[in-house]
């Protein structure tokens, strides 16, 4: 057995059992993925939007559960993140390709995904360093899945501020744009913030690692 802190301050023993009830929402968010994906592709955009927010605002459903049930298992803490950054990656990519975002957006939100989870592998495994969560990338998470639940149906319509003259800036120019794309940008606009936290903090324990060393 080990043991991890919760937030009362004491600490939480983590279990090696894999059929928990944790566990078990985490996997049905996961299989709800495919599902919403085949009804968006073929024109289900309400049910497409009913499954994925359910998916994805359940988030913090099986790490609550595990902590109130003293449930918390190994599996649960790989599966939580997994299942979110899986639900990041076809939230953008399903948005992107039915085309109510430029694609640009999908590059931005995969590479940031693939940078935090190669950089905080190769962090752990050669020098041992986590760097915790912090509160604002939830909040981050949050903006960006109710803005992709809410550009599945493209609706309702805003005008666009007129700034640019760009296609690829939708909201920023003179066209009609849904109101969801302002929560995609605030969720990008303090995702960039808060990897740039976590870079500054990463570095920071590297140097002391090294000192130490």
């Amino acid at each position: 057995m080990a043991f991890a802190p919760v937030e009362n301050g004491n600490e939480e023993e983590i279990s090696d059992k894999v059929l928990t009830v944790p566990n078990i929402i985490s996997a049905v968010r996961l299989l709800l993925v495919p599902v919403y994906l085949w009804l968006l592709f073929d024109g289900f955009d309400v049910a497409a939007l009913v499954l994925f927010s359910i998916a994805a605002l359940t988030d913090f459903v099986d790490g609550q559960v595990a902590r109130r049930t003293h449930q918390v298992s190994r599996l649960g803490k790989l599966l939580d993140p997994a299942v979110d950054t899986v639900l990041m990656f076809t939230g953008v990519l399903g948005v992107v390709l039915v085309g109510r975002l430029p694609a640009w957006f999908a590059v931005l939100v995969l590479a940031r995904e693939a940078f935090l989870l190669v950089g905080g592998a190769v962090l752990i495994k050669a020098h041992g360093i986590r760097v915790d969560v912090v509160y604002p990338g939830k909040v981050a998470t949050t903006l960006l899945f109710v803005g992709f639940a809410g550009m599945f149906l493209n609706a309702p319509l805003v005008p666009g501020l007129g700034l640019v003259g760009v296609s690829w800036l939708p909201g920023f120019n003179a066209g009609d744009c849904a109101l969801w794309v302002w929560f995609v940008y605030a969720g990008l606009a303090l995702q960039i913030g808060v990897t740039v936290y976590y870079c500054v903090q990463a570095w920071g324990k590297l140097s002391e690692c090294r000192k130490r060393g």
